[in-house]
């Protein structure tokens, strides 16, 4: 039969059938005082110590006690009630709950009391018939040892638990509803924090629980046990276990989801406060959210101490039924998803402002005085436990105390598969070679270490990064999460490191002195220590635009060539025609004019390996002049865009016309970008003259014109000379300028061939040779 019994003050006109899983959602509420539709089914009679009536139907005050006593709070609106409605009775209700909160002055121990809670709850349905799976105690054990000495050092207020257990079962029996219920256990406990309302209700809640399962447990082996449960008629339970499973198991569920819904309420007030203030997004949302997931909380307590009361006296006819129940479970675990959310927000803002007070410290670091360099490599590389720091040359792990007063040069890099191959690599393995074959001179005092940055490290990148690693003479890094994201984060915001290797040199005291020393290595070798900006500079202002800097040592006679007054001409390009009408010409000058002349081919700027090697080869083999091997011509133009990356740090883009040197490397790499050959003609340390192919050899065919000037102001000053007035008379001109991609890049460059400002444009070039 179905008997319709109202509670409280609701209508019994107003009872609705709709499942309350309709109107469970978070925009769909519980209502909060509502009748209760219970359903009785005509059972067989029940034999049990303590039953008084034959007939499984229980006298009509029993039936109206328990419909009082299991009132749950079933909503007794329709579902279709305008969602304006539900968000103002959620408003009130929050109003309502806000109301009975007085202050946070009483806490409680809530993380030893949920691992006691768990250990009741673990596991639960296994203490019914049917169920065989093996338990293994000792996880629970270990939890009750732990937490077993917490009336030594803390008092539980068991007189609060009792006093809620009380208005549970007083209150429900009288006919009270679950609101009004959950109302005064809220003002019981007006002067604790929400967590700890929360964890009081559950508390009470366990108590009843624990006692239903040590019931349980121990009535086939305890004569005490089975006589309690005979007077609770536990047997009729034990006897029907397969048909109640459904509504035991979401019994659990809902218990479950109460655990959970209180766990994430202590988590939330567990996150430190430090780091928001009381208008943080995240504050508020949780003081939006949290009293309302406290009050739903104990609702549900209510209505599953009711349950295990059904279990235990009443009878199992007047068991909720199992769609009510889910109901619940899915309202709490919608809570558990708004708290969840909530918690997380609040940990990547932690993480977010922890990483901001991280990278201030570095950047803090970075910008004051110390003794010795180990703090800054310290607060770039994490040293404890583990040396944070790897010998690769002797295979050894090492301390950052070991680099303490050195100058560091740390080569920053992305893992990448071709880094040996990188020109980055190849000049500081050869300045780490000198290093090594001279380690007592001063310009031997540094070390080089080896950071790989990547944001995700893979297996397969980490067996990369081992196989690079074992290649290198110099020091690296132990393991790459030595690297932290936010030195990552510093490594690219502060000394602008994108994919492109960075040399960044830390001096004895931990000072940054350069933020890319590789250049000034590329072009001065050793003399560039200590690798300081300043050094560099100072370079600068002693260099001039020679023969000698131009060519450096990459010729083993250069040297000779310059002390003993020869003329030098470099010259490159890959039109082989050109090149042997322009040495042909070249020689047949020097031998009118009497002069030495030593020709040296220099390739192009980013040739191809293939068509380079050849003309050397057509080169040697018709003995039209010197050349530089393939290694030595790709190191020649790599020394000039070093050049163009030093010094266009210096330059002043204002007076770069007037800077020689600018022009001069401005020059090369123009001519280096083009399709034409070129040549640069120079004695000693003296002035150099310069031209694309067909100038140049224009201006030599042509010596007979300039002859006689060449015998006032010598050879290179008068082939300049003709040179300027051939790059004027000349109708038009296409030069070109490729620049590296990386390093200085000025808005304005001026033509080296008519002093015109250059068209700018970009350009993307893949070449498989």
């Amino acid at each position: 039969m179905e008997t319709t019994i109202p509670t409280g003050t609701a209508s019994s006109s107003a009872v609705s059938t709709t499942p309350l899983g309709a109107a469970a959602s978070l925009a769909a509420p519980l209502s909060i005082n509502a009748p209760v539709v219970l359903t009785t089914r005509p059972t067989t009679p029940l034999v049990a110590t303590g039953t008084t009536a034959a007939s499984g139907v229980q006298p009509k005050v029993e039936q109206n006690l328990a419909a009082r006593f299991l009132a749950n709070g079933r909503s007794s609106r329709s579902p279709t009630v305008g969602a304006s409605s539900h968000r103002s009775d959620d408003t009130e209700l929050s109003k309502r709950i806000l109301e009975t909160h007085e202050s946070d002055d009483r806490g409680l121990p809530v993380k030893p009391v949920l691992r006691i809670i768990d250990v009741i709850f673990y596991r639960a349905n296994v203490d019914l018939p049917g169920y065989v799976i093996e338990t293994d105690n000792t996880a629970d054990e270990k939890v009750l040892y732990s937490s077993g000495s917490l009336q030594d050092f803390v008092e539980i207020p068991s007189r609060i638990t009792s006093a809620i257990s009380c208005e549970i079962f007083s209150k429900c029996s009288t006919g009270v509803d679950v609101h009004t219920i959950v109302m005064d256990i809220l003002r019981l406990i007006k002067h604790y924090s929400w967590e700890s309302k929360a964890v009081l209700a559950l508390t009470s809640f366990a108590v009843t629980f624990g006692e239903f399962r040590i019931v349980l447990q121990l009535y086939s082996t305890s004569p005490l046990a089975k006589s309690v449960a005979l007077l609770k008629q536990l047997p009729e339970v034990l006897e029907h276990a397969a048909d109640l499973r459904p509504k035991l198991n979401e019994l659990y569920s809902l218990i479950n989801e109460i655990t959970d819904v209180t766990k994430k309420i202590v988590e939330f007030y567990d996150i430190p406060r430090v780091y928001f203030t009381a208008e943080s997004p995240e504050i508020l949302a949780a003081i939006q959210h949290i009293p309302t997931a406290v009050y739903w909380s104990i609702r549900s307590i209510v209505v599953a101490a009711t349950q295990i009361l059904a279990l235990t006296g009443m009878g199992i006819d007047y068991l909720t039924e199992t769609w009510e129940l889910s109901s619940l479970s899915h309202k709490l675990n919608n809570i558990k998803g708004h708290l969840a959310d909530i918690i997380k927000r609040c940990y990547e803002f932690i993480e977010r402002k922890k990483e901001e007070e991280a990278y201030e410290m570095i950047v803090r670091t970075f910008t004051t005085s110390h003794i010795d360099n180990s703090r800054p490599l310290r607060v770039l590389f994490k040293d404890d436990p583990t040396p944070a720091i790897y010998d690769c040359f002797n295979r050894r792990k090492v301390t950052i105390e070991e680099l303490r007063r050195k100058v560091v040069a740390l080569f920053i890099t992305a893992i990448d598969p071709e880094l040996s191959g990188t020109a980055e690599y190849a000049i500081l393995q050869q300045m780490y070679s000198e290093k090594k074959h001279n380690l007592t001179r001063s310009e031997s005092q540094y070390e080089v270490v080896w950071v790989p940055v990547a944001d995700i490290w893979t297996d397969e990148k980490y067996r990369l990064f081992e196989t690079l690693r074992d290649q290198m003479e110099w020091h690296s890094v132990h393991h790459p999460s030595v690297v932290s994201a936010v030195v990552r984060r510093f490594f690219r915001e502060k000394w602008n490191f994108s994919k492109k290797p960075l040399l960044v040199v830390m001096d004895t005291q931990g000072r940054i002195v350069h933020h890319n020393a590789i250049h000034m290595m590329c072009i001065w070798g050793s003399l560039s220590y200590p690798f300081t900006a300043n050094r560099e500079k100072l370079l600068w202002e002693e260099t001039n635009w020679t023969i000698d800097l131009l060519a450096d040592n990459l010729e083993p006679n250069m040297i000779s060539w310059i002390n003993e007054g020869r003329y030098i001409c470099l010259y490159g390009g890959e039109d082989m025609e050109w090149i042997r009408k322009f040495t042909r010409i070249a020689k047949d000058v020097a031998r009118e004019s009497g002069i030495t002349l030593e020709l040296l081919y220099v390739g192009k700027n980013k040739g191809k390996e293939r068509i380079t090697k050849n003309i050397i080869d057509l080169i040697t083999n018709e003995n039209l002049s010197r050349s530089l091997d393939w290694n030595l011509i790709w190191y020649f133009w790599l020394r000039l865009e070093s050049m163009w990356n030093s010094k266009g740090q210096f330059a002043n883009p204002e007076n770069v016309k007037n800077d020689l040197i600018m022009q001069g490397i401005i020059a090369m790499l123009s001519y280096g970008s083009s399709d034409q050959g070129f040549a640069v003609i120079s004695r000693g340390f003296g002035q150099m003259a310069k031209g694309n192919g067909e100038h140049m050899f224009k201006g030599l065919a042509e010596h007979g014109r300039w002859r006689k000037r060449e015998t006032e102001i010598s050879f290179v000053p008068a082939l300049d000379e003709y040179l300027r007035k051939i790059h004027l008379d000349a109708p038009h001109h296409c030069t070109s300028l490729i620049l590296p991609g990386t390093g200085a890049m000025p808005d304005t460059v001026a033509c080296a061939e008519c002093g015109r400002l250059m068209e700018k444009y970009t350009m993307f070039r893949c070449c498989l040779d």
